[in-house]
């Protein structure tokens, strides 16, 4: 489970890139219910936060970099952003954006892994992350798509030191490697791996990619939402068993999440 402990390794922050931010805002508020906060001028800005009863639950910015794509990026939080730049060199990833102070809150750096897939990390200063996990309205769980899992878990073990534990997936679907941060028991676990044929990862080009999950109440009523507000939906709503009722979507500007409705413990 994500808690807002925020221990080193786990996720602790996470922002949307898009062409329309405005559309962006008016798309989550209606599938999750978020308020949008702008921190620019003017009622729209150039991005914000979005909040859920009060707290922070996600950040959304205007996407600039050229020829990137609409996404959400995950940063997982670190004692040291320039040490963590460092191992991520070493182990053959590159740097996308240099670690930065954010006036104080803390340091933020982007990369890229090896095989092309984008995510962030996030040196605590005077914020640790966002404000609410685990609950309907928020980040609850991250899943990684690749088409070479051994050389994933390598790259993520020597730069954020994550321990991994294989499942069979219901039938047949192949494994799925269970996420755990350095020294931390199993419930903690945060997230997912599966290794999936590099034409199934068209969204990204063929080039593996992160993406949130999203806890809610009642999935089918959040995908009824996501196809009525310009959105689209992948895959399901469809039940996993011991996970819960879950759904693979696009917002209208194909960034991908998946929402899932927990099954009850």
């Amino acid at each position: 489970m994500i808690t807002t402990d925020f221990d080193p390794g786990t996720p602790c922050w996470l922002d949307l890139g898009v062409p329309d931010v405005p559309a962006a805002a008016a798309f989550y508020g209606a599938v999750l219910g978020w308020d949008y906060e702008s921190m620019g001028e003017g009622e729209d800005g150039e991005g914000g936060m979005f909040r859920k009863d009060g707290k922070i639950v996600a950040g959304l910015g205007k996407l600039t970099e050229e020829g990137a794509r609409p996404a959400w990026m995950i940063y997982y939080s670190v004692v040291d952003a320039a040490a963590t730049t460092q191992a991520v060199e070493r182990a053959g990833g590159t740097v996308r954006v240099a670690p930065m102070d954010l006036d104080g809150w803390g340091f933020m750096a982007q990369y890229t892994d090896p095989s092309g897939g984008q995510f962030a990390v996030w040196q605590p200063g005077k914020s640790k992350g966002v404000e609410l996990v685990d609950q309907p309205g928020s980040l609850t769980w991250t899943e990684f798509y690749t088409s070479d899992a051994a050389a994933a878990k390598e790259f993520y073990t020597g730069v954020l030191g994550w321990q991994f534990s294989d499942t069979e997936m219901p039938g047949g679907g192949g494994t799925y490697s269970l996420i755990t941060p350095a020294g931390l028991p199993e419930e903690r676990m945060h997230g997912g791996l599966v290794e999936l044929r590099e034409e199934d990862l068209a969204l990204a080009g063929g080039r593996p990619y992160w993406h949130p999950v999203f806890a809610v109440t009642d999935c089918d009523a959040a995908v009824a939402k996501v196809t009525e507000n310009g959105g689209s939906v992948q895959m399901g709503p469809a039940d996993a068993e011991g996970v819960g009722r879950l759904a693979v979507c696009l917002d209208p500007s194909n960034a991908d999440f998946v929402l899932l409705a927990p099954s009850e413990s």
